[in-house]
């Protein structure tokens, strides 16, 4: 459970990354269900840290300020901090008391300057991700993905991933419907699927197909039903093979991995809410039975339904 955060910050801190983190974490959400943690900004000595955009933050409290933070985070931090040692003496300190940490963009280069990358597979901006491969050769770094937890390390990819790794944190830590309540005042989706393979330039192609949009929201209403590509191309009025290649370009997933997860989402819904039986909650999010639902929670999830509820449904309940 995430009951304190401490977010690090030097000169060369980019202020939207910073933003979003306390905007995840720094906001009094106990009116939507949400866990109130406590939050602090953190420099190496407390006073003036000159942000990228040209701008100074007055922060009242020093690193030592992290020494009980469950939770860690290095936002992006442009240039390198001018007290490296410092940065790091922090991160090491707080993986090796059980606590999490999370980078957002090229705060993961001050992970791996901590040697918490090393083994991990991690992320990072797309436009990094071969020097990060290259300054730290041991860590296993995929450039495709929009965040990456491994263990108690947590990094994300450029920008407004920062934003999918704080929820996948809140989610894990609080649970789905916390999430869901976070992001609806975000006004961003509690999920995204998909990779930053999206986002990197290519060629633009031409194409006068219209958006899957309206098939991806038939879709979040009828979980339960069928939704083998063979249904999904023919309401899409297209070929199986093109619409599969579509809805790649279009989602950044396959077909299947976008309903599992979409299902996923809703089986962790009505854990929480409901009390209806695990067997009914695998009818109602298209799993079919409790053990395909389980299954599912145990590959994507690492826990079983049942766990699940007792520890989210415990928890909002207390």
């Amino acid at each position: 459970m995430i009951r304190d955060v401490a977010v690090l910050v030097t000169d060369g801190v980019a202020p939207f990354e910073l933003g979003v983190v306390c905007e995840a974490f720094g906001i009094d959400r106990s009116d939507d269900g949400v866990p109130v943690a406590r939050f602090a900004v953190c420099a190496p000595r407390p006073g003036g840290v000159r942000t990228t955009a040209g701008f100074d933050l007055d922060v009242p409290y020093g690193f030592d300020r992290a020494a009980d933070a469950d939770l860690v985070v290095v936002p992006a931090i442009v240039g390198g901090s001018a007290d490296p040692r410092a940065v790091t003496d922090v991160l090491v300190a707080a993986v090796d008391r059980g606590a999490q940490v999370l980078s957002l963009c090229v705060g993961a280069f001050a992970l791996g300057d901590a040697g918490l990358l090393d083994g991990r597979r991690c992320t990072t901006h797309w436009r990094y991700a071969d020097e990060l491969a290259a300054r730290f050769p041991r860590a296993l770094v995929d450039p495709d993905v929009l965040y990456v937890a491994d263990g108690p390390v947590v990094t994300s990819a450029g920008t407004a991933a920062g934003i999918d790794a704080c929820l996948h944190l809140i989610r894990a830590s609080y649970g789905a419907q916390a999430a869901a309540a976070v992001a609806r005042r975000m006004v961003v989706p509690p999920h995204r699927d998909g990779g930053q393979a999206q986002y990197i330039q290519t060629p633009v192609r031409d194409c006068d197909a219209e958006t899957l949009a309206p098939v991806l929201e038939w879709v979040v209403a009828h979980l339960s039903e069928d939704l083998s590509v063979a249904r999904l191309a023919a309401r899409a009025s297209l070929s199986e093979r093109t619409f599969a290649r579509r809805f790649r370009a279009e989602t950044g997933a396959t077909p299947h991995q976008w309903v599992t997860d979409q299902r996923l989402l809703l089986a962790e819904q009505l854990l929480e809410a409901t009390e209806i039986p695990v067997e009914q909650v695998a009818r109602e999010s298209g799993f079919g039975t409790a053990a395909g639902l389980r299954h599912h929670f145990a590959q994507a999830r690492g826990t079983t339904p049942h766990q699940y509820r007792r520890t989210f449904r415990g928890a909002l309940a207390g």
